[in-house]
């Protein structure tokens, strides 16, 4: 069964880059709406209104929360322009709500794919609005082609402000190298598995040493006292994490996706323990999902309930 499960992950990474499978759901009157019904558990909405009353809702039940519109490869300065515009007004709308609260995005929606310089800028921008509106921010990892470009934006943003945080793969082989010059930094750290399609050698597969090592990467930042967010669903690696006494420290979080595992996230913020929900809104849904899916293949048979009959959004 595991090895079903990872076969089928595989193959949903394989086809989570099909442009035109992509193209061919989000332009069929028949098909989009039908699969939408299965997103709807993993994206608040199309809208800024839908993503901020999601989190409203979940800020208000005790939970920490982070907001993304969707987005990446954005090849348009135009689209690039409009992607940043949004995230500076979804900063403000949530700044005004007084919310302590993440806003999330890839630097390929906002001009990677074009420049560093057009990335920059744009960055830079993000960070000045969400300074003066006291909310963080945190970059995403891409591709591990996209890994030196991502991190010297990062640390050259860095520099001048702190509420920029980083996500980093533990499963890429380079990954403890960029570690050790990431806590160097101020800005909170963000750990996930790793949910991309890599070349064979230069990634650790979903394992015990995968585990191991993820525990390894939380112990170095508890150490340096560094602000981390535990970005996995994971529920015998969080076991093993809470009995070290990893997860009750004050920078401490664990992160999870709206809509997987809600159970889990609950039970742990009940316990104590600082809990925030990934929340996600926009219409370039078709990569997130498929990848929400490759990520916990279970997932599947909960997107497929949910086309099929009545959806209900857990905590």
């Amino acid at each position: 069964m595991i090895n079903e499960e990872a076969r089928f992950s595989k193959a949903l990474k394989s086809i989570a880059r099909n442009q035109e499978l992509k193209a061919y759901i989000q332009n069929s009157k028949e098909l989009f709406p039908i699969l939408m019904k299965g997103a709807n558990r993993f994206v608040a909405g199309e809208t800024r209104r839908e993503g901020i009353e999601r989190v409203i809702k979940l800020y208000n039940k005790g939970y920490q929360v982070s907001l993304e519109f969707i987005g990446e490869n954005t090849t348009s300065e135009e689209e690039c322009m409009d992607a940043k515009n949004e995230f500076i007004e979804l900063i403000k709308d949530l700044g005004h709500k007084q919310m302590k609260a993440t806003v999330s995005f890839d630097l390929s929606h906002i001009g990677m794919m074009i420049s560093d310089s057009v990335a920059f800028t744009n960055l830079e921008e993000l960070a000045k609005v969400a300074h003066q509106h006291n909310i963080q921010l945190m970059i995403s990892m891409e591709e591990s082609q996209k890994t030196d470009t991502i991190l010297s934006l990062y640390k050259r943003i860095a520099k001048s402000f702190s509420n920029v945080g980083i996500t980093l793969q533990v499963h890429l082989e380079r990954s403890s190298m960029d570690l050790n010059d990431l806590l160097k930094a101020p800005g909170r750290i963000r750990l996930v598995k790793g949910a991309y399609q890599e070349p064979e050698g230069i990634y650790i597969p979903r394992s015990e040493e995968l585990n191991k090592r993820y525990i390894e990467f939380v112990s170095m930042c508890v150490e340096r006292n560094q602000p981390l967010s535990i970005a996995t669903h994971d529920e015998n690696l969080l076991t093993e994490l809470k009995a070290k006494g990893l997860l009750y420290r004050p920078n401490v979080e664990v992160e999870m996706l709206d809509g997987v595992r809600p159970d889990l996230l609950r039970s742990l913020k009940e316990d104590g323990i600082q809990a925030k929900v990934y929340v996600t809104y926009g219409s370039e849904w078709y990569l997130y999902v498929v990848h929400r899916i490759a990520e916990y293949p279970p997932n599947i048979y909960t997107f497929l309930s949910d086309v099929i009959g009545q959806h209900t959004v857990g905590e």
